[in-house]
């Protein structure tokens, strides 16, 4: 499996793109998703919400268990992907295009996001 180069990575198995007009794209890596097995539901934070880096702001179900999604940065959010929500097996066919989660207009950045190459280290993927 490759992870996209122009992506940053959180240790929660997230994927972050770079901010265009101060706004960045959210959605969980490909070895997060063939680790959770068929999404069958996706629980996304509200347009207008305020998520913080590293806490909890949605859910993932699959077959096999429920996860909880983090967000890798502080912002708020701008837009979900109803598109996943409508039909959530994107999330494995697609987990860097279709799939992605969420925008989140970035107010703080944390300095603990990884690259493609010490995410891949990270998850041995």
């Amino acid at each position: 499996m490759s992870n996209p180069q122009q992506l940053r990575y959180s240790k929660e198995h997230e994927w972050l793109t770079g901010a265009e007009d101060g706004v960045s794209t959210v959605g969980i890596t490909e070895f997060a998703a063939n680790a959770l097995g068929d999404v069958v539901f996706v629980q996304l934070p509200d347009v207008g919400d305020t998520v913080s880096a590293g806490e909890t702001c949605g859910e993932l179900e699959s077959t096999k268990s429920v996860s909880d999604l983090y967000a890798p940065v502080s912002g708020e959010v701008t837009e979900t992907n109803q598109d996943v929500v409508d039909d959530p097996s994107l999330v494995n066919t697609a987990p860097f295009t279709g799939g992605w989660l969420f925008k989140v207009r970035v107010a703080d950045e944390p300095g603990d996001l990884l690259t493609a190459d010490e995410y891949t280290a990270f998850s041995g993927n």
